[in-house]
């Protein structure tokens, strides 16, 4: 009985596991930042000038793709 009261609670907690982080390089407030928050936090935290520009699995994935397109963190951009 106990081993399926543990398999059960395993099994309820996959799901939460098996979501895992993105990366995301955004163009908030003209200028590119990479975040883990989705895309309503930023716009949230940042304001209604924020676009979404790509989504990765891995932060590093995320910074190397903002620095060869846009420059790196910081660098200007724009959401039009």
């Amino acid at each position: 009985m106990r081993s399926l009261i543990v398999l059960g609670l395993l099994t309820a907690a996959l799901p939460a596991a098996a979501q895992s982080t993105r990366y995301t390089v955004y163009c908030a407030n003209e200028k590119i930042e990479v975040d883990s928050r989705t895309p309503q936090q930023m716009a949230s935290a940042r304001g209604s000038g924020t676009c979404q520009l790509q989504s990765f699995d891995y932060f590093s994935d995320a910074q190397n793709f903002a620095r060869r397109n846009f420059g790196g963190e910081g660098a200007r951009c724009s959401c039009r």
